[in-house]
C-alpha cells in the first residue's frame, strides 16, 4: 500500500509521491527557544518524528529539516530580563528542547538549521523579492507586498478581510496594505542586529523558515509540516515569499498539520494556568508514557491531555513490557513489521489503529510457543519500534518504574520470602496479609512455577 496523507492545501487525502524517490524532502517548523517546550509543542515533534520514521522505512534517502528559531522578540525579552545575550537564552533552551524531546523518543532530524546561522541566505532572499517587485522598503523596514501575489490565501482559504486577524503583524502607517508582513525590521541599540543593505536589523518571523528550507532542501520540497495554528499566517506567508523569490508554481507539495492539545477538555493557555511544561512532566511520567498518549489520538484531531490518559498509557506499557519479559529472551535478529500496523500508518498516520494492532500483538504473544513465539516477539518489538515504543529492556523499564516510585526492592524481596515461607507452612492468612500490604504499596505479585515476580502498578 502507498502512503496517503491529508494535504491541507487540497483538503483531501492524497497518495504521497515524492518528486524524487531517491531524495525525499521534509521540513517541520521547530521551536522558538525562549523557554521550555509545553506539551502542545511536543505533539508535532512526536508526530513528525513518526512520519519521518515511516518515510525512512519506504525511501532510501529522506532529508528531514526541523529548524530552531533563535532570534525572536520573545527571546530578546527573556535575555533582557536576565541581563544576558540572546545566545545564552537560545542555547539553554535549545539544549533543553533536544533533551526533553529525546526523552519522548523523538530523534534528531537530519538537519537542524538555526536562524542566526542563515542571515546571508535570509538577506539574499529579501533582495530577490525586492528586485522582483514583491517587496518594498518603508521607514527602515522591508515588507512583503501581499497584493503582488494574487494567490495569497490559497492554503488557509481566508478572505482578504480576515487576513489581519491573528496575523502577528503590526498595523503600521508605512504599510501599503494592512496585511503586508515584515521581512526585515530595524534593531535598536539594545536589540540584536545584523548588517544589511537596509541598515542594522533582524529578520521577520516568516522569512527565516523560507530561507532555511531553501538552503537545505531546495526551492520546492515534498512535505512541509507544522501545527494547525501555523496555517495562517506563518505557512501562508512562507508560500508567498518562497514562490515569489524563486519564481516557482509550488513551494511544498504536501502540507501536513496536527491538531491542538487540550487539558481536561479545556484549551491550553497561560491565562487559564494550564500550560503543561514537558520538562516538568518528565519528572513524574516516563517519556514513553507521554509519547503513547501523544500517539493515542489521530494527529489531525484534538488531543485531550489528562492524568487518567497518562495512567492508562502507563498501565498499557507495563502490560506490554511484562508480556515481553515473560516471553523469554528477545530474538537475535530484527523482526518483520506487522502489515496491519504499517497499513494503518500509511493511511494518513492512523496511530489509534496502529496502537490497537500493537495491543493485539501483545495479547497474542503468550499463546504462542517455540519459533512462532520468537517470530511474534520480533514482530512486536520491530512494529513498536516504528512507533517509537518498547525500545527498553523490560528489566530496565520495571527497574526505572521502581526507582521512580521510591520503592525499596530489598524490603520487597524480604516480604516475598516471608510470604513464601508462610505459604509453605500453610499460613495463608499471613501470606494474604503480605500480598495485601504489597498491593497497598503499589506492588503487584505474580506466582508462577518459576517463582514469584513483582512489579509496580502505581507511582
Amino acid at each position: 500500500m502507498s502512503i496517503r496523507l491529508y494535504n491541507t492545501l487540497t483538503r483531501q487525502k492524497e497518495t504521497f509521491k515524492p518528486a524524487d524517490p531517491q531524495r525525499v524532502t521534509m521540513y517541520a517548523c521547530g521551536p522558538t527557544v525562549y523557554n521550555y517546550a509545553h506539551i502542545g509543542n511536543a505533539r508535532p515533534a512526536v508526530i513528525f518524528d513518526l512520519l519521518y520514521r515511516l518515510l525512512a522505512s519506504k525511501f532510501p534517502n529522506v532529508i528531514y529539516a526541523r529548524n530552531i528559531t533563535d532570534v525572536d522578540d520573545k527571546i530578546n525579552q527573556a535575555a533582557a530580563d536576565e541581563g544576558v545575550s540572546i545566545d545564552v537564552i537560545s542555547s539553554r533552551f535549545t539544549r533543553a528542547y533536544r533533551e526533553d524531546m529525546g526523552a519522548l523518543g523523538v530523534g534528531r532530524p537530519t538537519v537542524e538549521p538555526e536562524a542566526t546561522a542563515h542571515m546571508k541566505q535570509i538577506i539574499e532572499m529579501i533582495q530577490r523579492l525586492l528586485e522582483k517587485g514583491h517587496a518594498y522598503e518603508a521607514e527602515n523596514h522591508v515588507l512583503f507586498d501581499v497584493a503582488s501575489f494574487p494567490e495569497y490565501g490559497g492554503l488557509s482559504r481566508r478572505e482578504r478581510r480576515e487576513m489581519i486577524a491573528g496575523a502577528r503583524v503590526e498595523v503600521a502607517p508605512y504599510k501599503r496594505n494592512p496585511e503586508d508582513f515584515v521581512l526585515w525590521k530595524p534593531s535598536g541599540d539594545d536589540d540584536p542586529g545584523w548588517d544589511s543593505p537596509w541598515g542594522r536589523g533582524r529578520p521577520g518571523w516568516h522569512i527565516e523558515c523560507s530561507a532555511m528550507s531553501a538552503a537545505h532542501l531546495g526551492e520546492v520540497i515534498d512535505i512541509h509540516a507544522g501545527g494547525q495554528d501555523l496555517v495562517f499566517p506563518h505557512h501562508e506567508n512562507e508560500i508567498a515569499q518562497s514562490r515569489c523569490a524563486h519564481g516557482r508554481e509550488t513551494f511544498a507539495r504536501f502540507w501536513i498539520h496536527n491538531g491542538f492539545v487540550t487539558v481536561d477538555k479545556r484549551k491550553m493557555s497561560k491565562s487559564l494556568g494550564n500550560t503543561l511544561i514537558v520538562h516538568e512532566l518528565l519528572k513524574k511520567w516516563p517519556g514513553e508514557v507521554m509519547r503513547y498518549v501523544l500517539l493515542s489520538a489521530h494527529y489531525r484531531q484534538p488531543l485531550d491531555w489528562s492524568e487518567s490518559a497518562l495512567e492508562q498509557a502507563r498501565k498499557t506499557l507495563d502490560r506490554m513490557y511484562a508480556t515481553l519479559r515473560d516471553a523469554g529472551p528477545a530474538p537475535d535478529t530484527a523482526g518483520d513489521l506487522d502489515p496491519a500496523i504499517v497499513e494503518a500508518l500509511e493511511d494518513d498516520i492512523n496511530t489509534p489503529t496502529a496502537l490497537a494492532h500493537l495491543n493485539r500483538l501483545t495479547r497474542e504473544l503468550p499463546n504462542l510457543e517455540g519459533n512462532e513465539r520468537q517470530e511474534a516477539m520480533g514482530r512486536l518489538v520491530a512494529s513498536a519500534g516504528l512507533l517509537g515504543l518498547l525500545q527498553e529492556d523490560p528489566a530496565v523499564w520495571f527497574r526505572g518504574r521502581q526507582e521512580a516510585s521510591g520503592i525499596d526492592s530489598e524490603k520487597i524481596q524480604a516480604l516475598l520470602e516471608q510470604r513464601s515461607r508462610a505459604r509453605k507452612d500453610k499460613d495463608f492468612a499471613t501470606a494474604d496479609r503480605i500480598r495485601d500490604e504489597l498491593i497497598d504499596q503499589g506492588i503487584e505479585i505474580e506466582d508462577s512455577p518459576e517463582g514469584t515476580r513483582w512489579k509496580v502498578i502505581s507511582a
